[in-house]
């Protein structure tokens, strides 16, 4: 099946449900790690930037944790930027555990892929083939990994001090994912400014 492509931002619980939607959707995900969003002041503040500039979907487990976290977020992420994405109550065990959750109804990660897009497109979000998108100018106007290597943001001696001055330049949290600042500067900002901020700050007589 061909991945689905989502322009908004989605978080879910845990890293299985990422593995999971990573198999059918081409989009940025990221993960509460559990309760730990409770305590992550960092990744609260990277929330409200993608629901601000993208949107952002929640997408968490049916049991009564899934709602604590869901409802946690609700509490700090501005409502008109915010579509929430509800799977129903299945009863069963994931492949991975040895005995079903503690209320034993699947996760996130237990769906199959017809009610995942079935919950997506209940909450009013659109569905279609990541090849809808492309088109000939689509390559030059993203910004890859190669060019994150190319500008010294990543495998360089200089590179961590390059990537802290790209983020306090955008007003984004120090900390995540080489793939989450890529989804997220690809949001931002446009190749060609991304590429003219680079040199900018390389001809600034900065050194590590």
């Amino acid at each position: 099946m061909e991945k689905i492509k989502i322009k908004e931002a989605i978080i879910v619980e845990g890293k299985y449900d990422k593995i999971r939607l990573d198999s059918l959707i081409d989009g940025l995900i990221l993960t509460t790690d559990g309760f730990g969003i409770f305590r992550n002041k960092e990744k609260t503040a990277l929330l409200r930037h993608l629901a601000q500039t993208r949107g952002l979907l929640v997408l968490t487990d049916s049991d009564g944790a899934g709602f604590l976290i869901r409802n946690h977020l609700k509490s700090c992420l501005p409502p008109d930027r915010v579509k929430h994405v509800y799977i129903p109550d299945v009863f069963g065990k994931e492949r991975r555990k040895s005995e079903p959750s503690k209320e034993g109804k699947l996760g996130v990660e237990g769906m199959t892929t017809d009610v995942l897009v079935e919950a997506f497109q209940r909450a009013g979000v659109s569905c279609e083939s990541s090849d809808n998108d492309s088109t000939g100018d689509e390559p030059d106007a993203t910004i890859t990994r190669a060019d994150f290597y190319r500008a010294g943001l990543s495998g360089g001696a200089n590179s961590s001090r390059k990537r802290a001055a790209l983020l306090a330049h955008l007003g984004l949290p120090a900390r995540m994912t080489t793939n989450a600042l890529l989804g997220i500067i690809n949001d931002c900002m446009t190749r060609d400014a991304f590429l003219a901020f680079m040199e900018q700050y390389d001809g600034d007589g900065t050194e590590d």
